[in-house]
């Protein structure tokens, strides 16, 4: 807990940032730009701070981040969910800026010891702005595809046959960048080899997990299986003990989790199928069964990850 240091919540919109500072309950707001936040960090860096928090935001928190960064300022992102649940928890139901930067500087006090510190890498920053777009088209792609089912006048289903065809040769094009931008990155493709090579990690999934969990390697199992949403949470009050429920964890990345451990358990691979089948036997739902099958394959890779030195953080810089 961080209740005797100087601590900072910060919410971040398009327009600017809203600042909590604690224990002085200090409160301003500074413009978004260039400028504006270089003579944040500067303000910030003064008042001698033990941490920073910002809520992500689609990433306008990203060109604070790294001021902050480069200041040598400890900052943390934190997931909007956790705030948010967090000040349901204390009782407040209002909403503000102003509002959700003391909830951040609140929650920054209380949980900061068992937050992950901000670290930029721009090379896994491009990584994950390119798979990004990448599930977005994929997404269009599977939207317009329903809805060539039922569209029958002629110029609509041209316009989405020619969208179509676009959205492939982005796919395609995406496909070949990130490829580049990996093996352009000698940390990020010692990574990319080291995780392909374990059964069932294909190079969607592998390049995803080096974009969106720089996490892996760093944390418990239980905890790399929290981020994903396949750690079941308890939910035991009294004599009541229900069954553990998934919940929460990054969706992006889970959805990616379940196709690679779903096609790794069809094309039975050695490591997960065996498991898998064991759970069936023993008369477990498919998607129990197979979201267990996902927390034992993310345990595997955070332990690998946890010992191999291609996952030990690299200072990198703008190229």
């Amino acid at each position: 807990m961080l209740h005797q240091a100087i601590v900072i919540g910060i919410d971040v919109s398009k327009a600017g940032y809203d600042v909590h500072v604690l224990p002085s309950q200090a409160a301003f707001r500074a413009a978004a730009g260039a400028a504006q936040i270089a003579a944040l960090v500067r303000r910030l860096a003064a008042l001698g701070p033990s941490a920073i928090a910002l809520e992500a935001s689609g990433g306008y928190e990203r060109p604070l981040a790294r001021a902050l960064h480069a200041a040598g300022l400890v900052v943390y992102i934190l997931p909007p969910a956790r705030v948010r649940a967090f000040a349901r928890a204390t009782g407040q139901a209002a909403k503000t800026d102003r509002i959700d930067a003391a909830m951040i500087a609140r929650f920054l006090a209380l949980a900061g010891e068992k937050l992950e510190p901000y670290a930029p890498d721009p090379d896994r920053d491009r990584l994950s702005a390119l798979i990004a777009h990448r599930r977005r088209l994929l997404a269009e792609q599977s939207g317009l595809e329903s809805q060539l089912d039922t569209v029958t006048e002629p110029l609509v289903r041209r316009m989405i046959q020619a969208r179509l065809r676009s959205i492939a040769a982005g796919i395609l094009l995406i496909g070949k960048t990130i490829r580049a931008r990996i093996a352009a990155s000698p940390h990020l493709q010692a990574r990319f080899v080291r995780l392909t090579a374990v059964k069932g990690v294909g190079p969607v999934l592998a390049a995803s997990l080096i974009a969106d969990m720089p996490e892996l390697g760093r944390i418990s199992a239980k905890a790399a299986a929290a981020l994903l949403g396949v750690a079941p949470h308890a939910r035991q009050s009294g004599a009541s003990n229900r069954p553990g429920r998934c919940q929460g964890g990054r969706k992006s990345l889970r959805d990616t989790l379940y196709m690679a451990t779903l096609s790794a358990v069809t094309a039975r691979d050695p490591n997960l199928q065996p498991f898998y089948k064991r759970l069936r036997e023993k008369g477990k739902p498919f998607k129990t069964a197979l979201v267990a099958a996902m927390r034992k394959l993310i345990t595997i890779l955070n332990a690998i990850a946890r010992t191999d030195p291609a996952f030990q953080p690299e200072q990198t810089t703008v190229a």
